[in-house]
Parts: C-alpha cells; sequence; structure tokens
C-alpha cells in the first residue's frame, strides 16, 4: 500500500482534480471501485462526496462526455479517439463523443513568445517580417498565430502550450494505472482490454505533441499528391520547425463549415465532393497513408474547385496486407459476396467468436438486406456502422487502424452530403476497387507475392536448425514444461463413480461369498448362523450389482 501511495504521489493534485469531478458529475461508486479514495485518503486528503442533482440527472453519455470536457486535453482527445470506435460504442454514445470540442483559451502571450523564442533562437519579430501575437486559433495542445517570412509568403505558426507536456504525460501514468485497476476490477470492462487502449492512446497522445512528426506527415501527403494539383497540401518550413513549432504555408481558402458560400465563390459543389473522394481513396487504397480526421474544419476549398487538407496530427497507415483487405470487404459488399466478407470479418477480429455459426447468418442477413439495391440508395457509413454493430454485439473488436479508417469513411461521406445531396461514397469507390482489385493478380504482383512467400519459406528452413538447437538446450535446462488443461465432463464423473460403487460391491459381494464359505465349514452354531448371514448378504449384493448392469445397457 505504501508504494501505491508512493506512485500516485507526484501526480497527488491532478489524482484529486480527476476524482472530484468524476464525483460531481455522480461517479462516485466508480471511483470507490477503482480504488482511487483508499489512495487518496492513505496520502492524507479528506474527499467531500456532495454530487450536484442536475449534473446527475443527465443521461450517462452526456455525464461522461461534460466529465471528459472538465478533466482537461488528454480526455477530450481520449473521448475524441472513442468517437473513432463505433465497435466499442453505440451510436449514441458516438454522437456524443463528437461533441467534444478541443478548443481553449489562448495561453498568456508572454509565455509564447518566450518559449518561441527559446525555440528559434531569437525573437519572433526578428525571424519573421511580421507576427501577428494574436491567435487565429487556441486548441487544447496548441494555438496558431499568422505571421510573414521576410520573402513576403504568408504562413501560420503552430505553437505547443507552455508546459502542456507535463500534463498530459500525468494524466498518461494515471490512464495505465486506471486501466490497469479497470482490468481487475471491473469483470465488463475486460473485454474492451483497457490495457491496450491505454497503451495506443498513449502513443497517440505523444505523437501528437511532438510537431515535427505532423511536419513530416504533412510533407510525405504533399509528396503523394504531387501530381494532383487539385489537391493542396501546405509546405512545412523546415528550418523553424521543431517538436514544440510548426511552421507552415497559409491557406487562405472557403472552410469546410462555410459551404453554403462556394455559390458565391463560383466553386462546383459536385466536383469538390467528387475529388474529396478520390482524394481520399488514394490515401487508403493507393498509398496506405491517410488523413484520419478528414472534418470539415481540416478542409478547405479553393479557386479551380482545388481542395487543400490541413493538420496531419493524426493519420493512419494501412499495410499492403491490410488494403488488400479493405479491397476484398468492399468489393464483397459492392458485388454482393457474403463468403468473402464473412472471412474478412472473423480476420480482423482476430479470434474466433463464441456463436461463429450466427455471426456468418446474421452477416448474410445484412448483405441480403442491400442486395439488389442501387449503387446511389447505398450509404457507405451506415453500412459500415451496421457492421461494426455486428461485431460489437458478439465481442469482437476491431484494430486501431480500421477503426480510423471506418471513422475517415463515415466523416468524409457525411462532408460530400453536405456538398452534393446525390453524393454516394460507394459508386465514388467503384473504380478505385475494381482497378485494385485488377492489379492484385498482375503477373508483377503474382511475381511479388510468390517470392515473398518463398523468401518466408527459405527463412524458415534455414533458421530451423537453430530453433531445433534451442527447443534441445531448454529442454536438456528442464526449461521447458508441458501443461495439459483436460475439461472434465460432467458426464464422466457420474459414469467413473457409478464403475467404482459397482467394482466395491463386486469386491465385497465376493468377500462375503468366500468369507461364508470359510465360515461355514467351521463346526458350531454361532459360525454356521454368520456363515449363512454373509451368503444371503452377498446374495444380495450379486442381484443388485446385475440389476445395475442390465439397467445401465
Amino acid at each position: 500500500m505504501l508504494l501505491e501511495t508512493l506512485a500516485v504521489a507526484r501526480d497527488f493534485g491532478r489524482v484529486h482534480e480527476i476524482t472530484s469531478i468524476l464525483i460531481r458529475y455522480g461517479f462516485g461508486d466508480l471511483v470507490r471501485r477503482l480504488g482511487i479514495v483508499s489512495i487518496v485518503e492513505r496520502a492524507g486528503h479528506v474527499l467531500h462526496w456532495h454530487e450536484i442533482d442536475e449534473l446527475t440527472s443527465m443521461e450517462p453519455p452526456e455525464r461522461v462526455r461534460r466529465v471528459l470536457e472538465e478533466m482537461g486535453p488528454t480526455f477530450v482527445k481520449l473521448g475524441q479517439i472513442f468517437a473513432t470506435r463505433p465497435d466499442l460504442f453505440a451510436p449514441v454514445w458516438i454522437a456524443e463523443f463528437e461533441k467534444l470540442q478541443d478548443q481553449a483559451r489562448p495561453a498568456p502571450i508572454e509565455k509564447i513568445m518566450a518559449q518561441l523564442q527559446e525555440d528559434l533562437g531569437a525573437a519572433p519579430d526578428e525571424v519573421f517580417a511580421t507576427f501577428d501575437p494574436a491567435p487565429i486559433a487556441a486548441a487544447s495542445i496548441a494555438q496558431v498565430h499568422k505571421a510573414v517570412l521576410e520573402d513576403g509568403t504568408h504562413v501560420i505558426v503552430k505553437v505547443r502550450r507552455p508546459g502542456i507536456r507535463a500534463i498530459v504525460e500525468a494524466d498518461l501514468r494515471l490512464l495505465s494505472q486506471l486501466a490497469d485497476i479497470a482490468a481487475q476490477e471491473i469483470k465488463d470492462l475486460r473485454r474492451y482490454n483497457p490495457q491496450e487502449i491505454a497503451r495506443q492512446f498513449a502513443q497517440s497522445m505523444r505523437r501528437e505533441l511532438d510537431f515535427a512528426r505532423e511536419g513530416r506527415n504533412s510533407e510525405r501527403m504533399r509528396a503523394n499528391f504531387s501530381k494532383h494539383p487539385e489537391i493542396v497540401i501546405p509546405k512545412v518550413y523546415w528550418q523553424w520547425t521543431c517538436e514544440r513549432i510548426n511552421v507552415q504555408e497559409f491557406i487562405e481558402g472557403i472552410s469546410g463549415h462555410d459551404i453554403e458560400t462556394l455559390a458565391q465563390a463560383d466553386l462546383d459543389r459536385r466536383q469538390l465532393a467528387k475529388r474529396g473522394a478520390d482524394a481520399l481513396f488514394k490515401m487508403i487504397i493507393e498509398d496506405g497513408f491517410f488523413h484520419a480526421d478528414p472534418h470539415p474544419g481540416n478542409c478547405f476549398f479553393l479557386p479551380g474547385n482545388r481542395i487543400a487538407f490541413i493538420d496531419f496530427g493524426m493519420v493512419g497507415r494501412l499495410s499492403e496486407e491490410r488494403r488488400n483487405q479493405v479491397v476484398s470487404l468492399l468489393y464483397g459488399l459492392v458485388e454482393k459476396d457474403p463468403e468473402n466478407v464473412v472471412k474478412i470479418l472473423l480476420k480482423w477480429a482476430d479470434k474466433i467468436p463464441t456463436r461463429k455459426d450466427s455471426l456468418i447468418s446474421e452477416v448474410d442477413h445484412f448483405i441480403e438486406q442491400y442486395h439488389g439495391a442501387p449503387l446511389k440508395d447505398l450509404n457507405i457509413a451506415e453500412l459500415l456502422l451496421n457492421l461494426t454493430t455486428l461485431l460489437r454485439d458478439h465481442q469482437l473488436n476491431l484494430p486501431a487502424d480500421l477503426a480510423l479508417l471506418i471513422k475517415a469513411f463515415i466523416t468524409l461521406e457525411s462532408l460530400g452530403r453536405q456538398l452534393d445531396p446525390d453524393f454516394n461514397l460507394i459508386i465514388a469507390a467503384e473504380p478505385f476497387l475494381k482497378r485494385a482489385f485488377l492489379l492484385r493478380y498482375t503477373p508483377d504482383a503474382i511475381a511479388r507475392r510468390g517470392l515473398k512467400t518463398a523468401t518466408n519459406l527459405f527463412e524458415m528452413f534455414t533458421e530451423l536448425p537453430q530453433d531445433l538447437h534451442r527447443i534441445l538446450e531448454d529442454l536438456r535446462q528442464g526449461a521447458v514444461s508441458v501443461r495439459l488443461d483436460i475439461a472434465r465432463p460432467e458426464w464422466l464423473g457420474k459414469d467413473l463413480d457409478r464403475v467404482v460403487n459397482r467394482l466395491s460391491v463386486s469386491l465385497v459381494t465376493a468377500a462375503l461369498i468366500i468369507g461364508s464359505s470359510i465360515v461355514s465349514t467351521v463346526e458350531g452354531g454361532a459360525s454356521s448362523l454368520i456363515g449363512l448371514t454373509a451368503f444371503i448378504g452377498a446374495v444380495f449384493g450379486g442381484i443388485w450389482l446385475l440389476f445395475s448392469i442390465w439397467r445401465s445397457g
């Protein structure tokens, strides 16, 4: 207990703050079950358990969202990650998590300027021709300022909030501890693997705090679209970009939130929707590197019906194998191939469900709902959400990269329908899917897969002697143990009991017969009586044994 108390001592202030927020919103029981109260009390602090009726009367999804907002940037980001997991949360929860706004008051300009001077090596006014101290946007992790370079180029300077890393690291340590406690104490949460969610989230948060990594993501995306002038990715100015600063080209256009003004700018909304979809499918199917959060605030519409994407702090990556699986799934949905859809879903789930036959039957029924429906009537967002609902009902979770992919699909289709009411993502996907499906069977692709398979086999055979040697060494040293876990059926135990009973009666009966025979040879009235009694007992034992055998068949 002392070690547990010391482990949270450095983050005690944050523990108390989080605990107070949970209790105020009526999650006192959760706090007790997680054991946070005992930790805080052992540290010498007494909690005041006052709950506010107005807050506790809210519906659970809204209460959780309000709690995450009050807990600060780390937990707001966690809620935004939850919004990408329709396989874990029902639609009512997803809708509430999507309301989480990553907005905050600007940090004091004195602290921003001091940090900029430390990172740039000089005052911002000396590095840039002009620097606007008033931010144009402020979020929980960073805020954005406009500036002009010496050559007249307009840029934005994205600055990480001073001191935010220490707060985030404290929150991540607490989340890791809470995930361990939750997995041990709350049985219903174990199937969600809270430790793995906490680990992936911590990794994502640390990446997002590194603005140099965001710059590399942006440069990679810019290179992927170098031959597509209709898609604009801002240029990164690396001489001033580092872990806490990102300086990039300023994009001036119409925000995705301001779609109604597109007609005044003489832009074709239908063409914009198609180009946005084409860009997404290129990212996913051809490049395996995609913008994981293409919401309206991260999209700008430019003259010439061009589209600019910004903010690459959250990106998704798909291996070639995963891309092939996505193509097979979407192609199976488009071409009404339920067997292929089931195979891919089970492969993604990475385990056999307890009701596999039921899952296959439900997926077949799901495919039948869309069989024969015109492509223009299909809604891919609804379709994918229904698929993830099936997985959730069978307690199967999606890999993190696929959850981001589904979120990107749903977000883009929503934006596409705002631009063009007749927009359909499946129709836009069809040419990409067919081209990708055909490319998998070109001679080059087949030769590449064959070479990879041959290389894997060769490596396996060359490493086989070393593996055998290692196994033999472990056997020699007694480091190999074999454990057999055999589940004993209930019927086997009952049958064994009956067999043992019959054997016992048989032995007793035989002993009575032999004993009565020996006693009968002895002269005397008492001996004859004992022998007769034993013989009668043996007769009854034999009759019971024969009857028992006959009754059992």
